[in-house]
């Protein structure tokens, strides 16, 4: 007889809380099979989208296309038997299912025939793209509303002889009893669930209109994980309290003439900026601080509206220059004193000096700095940037979708073999990694990242007044202004010579040595072998940089080994880059990049069946289709598997004792 083994008391412990969920041989053995079954279905797909900016449509568009994905599935499935014109019209209903049912509805002549058909082109498009899905993960992603119907839809085939008139009746029923509406609503949903996982990576935020309306969108999706851009921590900071990033938020959106995500989206008033701007900077002189204005804004806006954003405008940039100095002589370590310029400025001759070169000022109306103490906020300016703090600090919508990227995003991930993070890993020009003093230790490459992350946590979560939510703040600001850090990557950024210098060679924001250095597939390698990757089908995927496209300049660098996926979804950025942005999908077979050109906008996709013009490249095939098995996933469930497999010896060996009397779970 074989003799039992010997548990640790550990193990044992361990054991006992694994069979309060299988508390019999057959529940844990039924878990097994499962998994291994879950084990050997192709591996999902990856969705991968970086720097939307704010452009909610155009964002929302991608999400419904799945990046084109759904268009590729339709005419796979109907390039032979459907027209162009109803393909288009398909995919048009599946991305925007309420809003094309009202339009179409009104033109149909036979709306009963329309309804058959296209429920029954939807259903075998729905089961098409489940068929890669265990049934238990299917019927997790239905509406509850049509669970049932849709699941025997799926599961039944018309062309069946025996299944022919059981199909076509729940098909007639439907119609019958006006629910068909609804049903199309619902297979449209689980057509576009096809992207197993969507990482975002960074820069929801600014510069485009709604980056609320995304954050909704975000909190609603299936499964998404968000690696913060720099335009993200700065809202994450702002809505932690910290003034200096308030600052930087209100100064940005009224430069860009984009207050409605901060006014409508999250009902932050601006008025205590207004009242104190219209006070103090009436009689100075704002022409450095005109708004810029676009397309109709030119004409809805009166030249008092104008005068008004202004003064607004070099109001809180002042504000945010003296905040911004105080951080830097609170901490040395950063390295930043040649960036303390108020004290510099030169009034007699209207001019500064910085790095040893002297540049004419365009502007040196500054009521309210004190040459003698430049840093030092007036009293009302003190009370103007704490009631806009505050602002932040309650709008209910905005902390919960700051609280949303906290629980979803992290710093940098790693999943399936990518490194995906937004910025840059900071690097000498020798192609070493540079190394930063934070928190008392020197710090780079991983480690960098690491205490990063911790960092952002701490200016969140930590209680108000404490040392360690000031200092997280204040690295908050680092990330996103500081000289080459990771988030940034630049040597410095030049908003006080942007405002106050006409001479644009005074503008210069000289790049990290990383965005030179990762055309190379060593310094890759080298980058991924830091956080523990290697292998061929290891990459980096970044975004931040807009890829110039227009220039022939590549996304794909470093031998393959590195992919930027910024290729200008910002309107702002499309001059630069030549297109609307790139996307990545890495599914069973391959890696795919898809360039994108500019979103003509919603109404002309409802009312023209426009979709955004896309191009696939595959850039790169796996040597054999991947599985389940092979992924981050598959080894969390193989685990599982083996602790299950434990469990099983462990109720033979007597060890654990089986509960036939607990209700099973039902899965």
């Amino acid at each position: 007889m074989k003799d039992t083994r010997q548990y640790s008391p550990e193990e044992l412990r361990y054991l006992a809380l694994l069979a309060r969920e299988f508390p019999t041989v057959q529940a844990a053995g039924r878990e097994i099979i499962n998994l291994q079954a879950i084990m050997n279905l192709p591996k999902g797909c990856e969705h991968f989208i970086s720097d939307v900016h704010g452009e909610h449509e155009a964002f929302r568009h991608l999400i419904n296309a799945c990046s084109g994905v759904v268009r590729a599935k339709i005419d796979e499935l109907f390039g032979d038997t459907v027209s162009m014109e109803d393909r288009d019209q398909m995919a048009t209903l599946i991305y925007y299912p309420k809003e094309k049912l009202k339009r179409i509805l009104p033109t149909l002549k036979n709306p009963g025939e329309w309804y058959r058909i296209t429920l029954h082109r939807l259903v075998e498009l729905a089961r098409s793209v489940t068929a890669r899905y265990s049934r238990s993960k299917v019927r997790k992603s239905l509406s509850p509303d049509y669970a049932y119907i849709i699941e025997e839809l799926l599961q039944t085939h018309s062309e069946e002889v025996d299944k022919h008139d059981y199909f076509e009746n729940i098909i007639a029923t439907v119609i019958e009893i006006d629910q068909a509406d609804g049903l199309i609503a619902a297979l449209a949903d689980i057509i576009k669930r096809m992207v197993d996982q969507l990482h975002l990576v960074g820069d929801i935020f600014d510069r485009g209109p709604r980056a609320d309306v995304i954050m909704d969108d975000l909190m609603k999706y299936h499964n998404v994980d968000i690696q913060w851009g720099n335009h993200d921590i700065l809202w994450m900071g702002a809505a932690s309290g910290s003034r200096t990033l308030v600052a930087t938020v209100v100064s940005n959106s009224i430069h860009y003439n984009n207050l409605d995500v901060i006014e409508t989206g999250y009902g932050i008033s601006l008025r205590p900026l207004s009242v104190f701007a219209n006070e103090v900077y009436k009689d100075t002189d704002v022409s450095c601080f005109k708004v810029k204005l676009t397309g109709d804004d030119k004409e809805q806006y009166t030249e008092k509206d104008k005068l008004l954003s202004a003064r607004m405008h070099k109001a809180i940039t002042v504000i945010l220059f003296k905040l911004e100095g105080q951080k830097i002589l609170r901490h040395p370590e950063y390295g930043m004193d040649d960036r303390l310029l108020l004290d510099k400025i030169d009034y007699e001759n209207k001019c500064i000096t910085k790095g040893g070169v002297t540049w004419p000022l365009a502007d040196t109306d500054l009521p309210t700095v004190d040459p003698a103490d430049p840093y030092r906020l007036t009293p009302e300016e003190d009370s103007v940037i704490r009631q806009l703090t505050a602002s932040f600090q309650h709008s209910e919508k905005l902390q919960a979708h700051v609280r949303f990227l906290y629980s979803k995003g992290s710093f940098y991930k790693i999943c399936n073999g990518n490194l995906i993070f937004h910025g840059c890993v900071p690097m000498t020009p020798e192609g070493e990694l540079l190394s930063f003093t934070l928190g008392g230790k020197e710090r780079k490459g991983r480690a960098l990242f690491d205490y990063a992350d911790k960092a952002a946590r701490q200016a969140y979560y930590f209680r108000s007044g404490s040392p360690e939510k000031e200092l997280g703040m204040d690295f908050l600001w680092f990330l996103w202004a500081g000289r080459n850090s990771p988030l940034f990557g630049k040597d410095c950024m030049t908003t006080f010579e942007r405002r106050l210098i006409k001479d644009e060679a005074a503008w210069a924001e000289p790049k990290n040595a990383y965005y030179k250095l990762y055309e190379r597939q060593d310094i890759c390698e080298f980058l991924l072998a830091e956080f523990g990757l290697e292998g061929p089908h290891c990459h980096i995927i970044n975004g931040h940089v807009p890829v110039k496209t227009g220039k022939g300049e590549n996304p794909v660098k470093g031998g393959g080994k590195l992919i930027v996926i910024d290729g200008g979804f910002c309107k702002a950025y499309q001059p630069t880059s030549g297109i609307a942005g790139y996307t990545l999908v890495f599914n069973a077979e391959h890696y795919r990049i898809v360039s994108h050109q500019p979103f003509a906008g919603k109404e002309k996709a409802l009312e023209d069946n426009f979709d955004i013009d896309s191009t696939p490249v595959i850039f790169e095939r796996m040597e054999q289709r991947l599985k389940v098995r092979d992924t981050d996933m598959g080894r969390e469930l193989q685990a599982q598997i083996d602790d299950l497999k434990a469990l099983l010896q462990a109720y033979r060996d007597g060890v654990v004792k089986e509960d036939h009397g607990r209700p099973q779970p039902v899965k």
